[in-house]
């Protein structure tokens, strides 16, 4: 039977050399994940290659606003070829959730007009045909924000919309006119 070598202990050189050797593989985890990952800082460009610069949370996502949340439901019945406009009018990058369904297919254009400059500015960000949508949207300027639906089929089509945000009012452009409706804030 053998006798188990004696254990020695490390030398002082050994322990420097794992110390150094320790420190700079922190060093390296460091540069290379910690910070993009943690503080959104990437020196070396590893956070960007890796998407670690998407997990930095060096933005508080908390985000109070001045006016009162507000709820909306609205129906519209379209006969053939009938269109209607509605938008709300919201305060820039103010936020709204929505949700749309018609009970057939519909053509859209969701869009916006800048305050005060009219029509001939307005910005489009979708259009097509569907039978619903739903989404979010933070209001890229002041100004009134929503869509216009068209039935161009031969059926009566009715359109719901559901959304929920930081609107003021909406107005609703139909039949060459338009009038606007009050939203009353959520209360508690």
């Amino acid at each position: 039977m053998s006798q188990p070598e004696s254990a020695q202990a490390p030398t002082p050189r050994n322990i420097l050399i794992a110390t150094a050797i320790a420190f700079a593989v922190g060093l390296v985890v460091l540069l290379t994940a910690i910070l993009p990952a943690e503080f959104g800082a990437d020196p070396l460009g590893t956070g960007r290659l890796f998407g670690l610069t998407a997990l930095s949370a060096e933005v508080n996502p908390f985000e109070e606003k001045p006016e009162a949340h507000r709820t909306d439901y609205v129906e519209f019945e379209l006969g053939p070829f009938q269109s209607v406009e509605y938008k709300y009018t919201m305060d820039f990058d103010s936020p709204m959730v929505f949700s749309w369904n018609a009970d057939a297919e519909v053509y859209y254009d969701m869009h916006a007009e800048p305050a005060g400059l009219g029509e001939e500015y307005a910005e489009s960000f979708e259009q097509g045909n569907s039978d619903n949508r739903s989404g979010s949207f933070h209001a890229p300027f002041n100004g009134i924000h929503g869509w216009f639906w068209e039935n161009r089929g031969s059926r009566t089509v009715t359109v719901k919309l559901y959304a929920s945000g930081f609107f003021v009012d909406s107005t609703v452009f139909r039949d060459g006119g338009d009038f606007s409706r009050v939203i009353d804030p959520v209360t508690q």
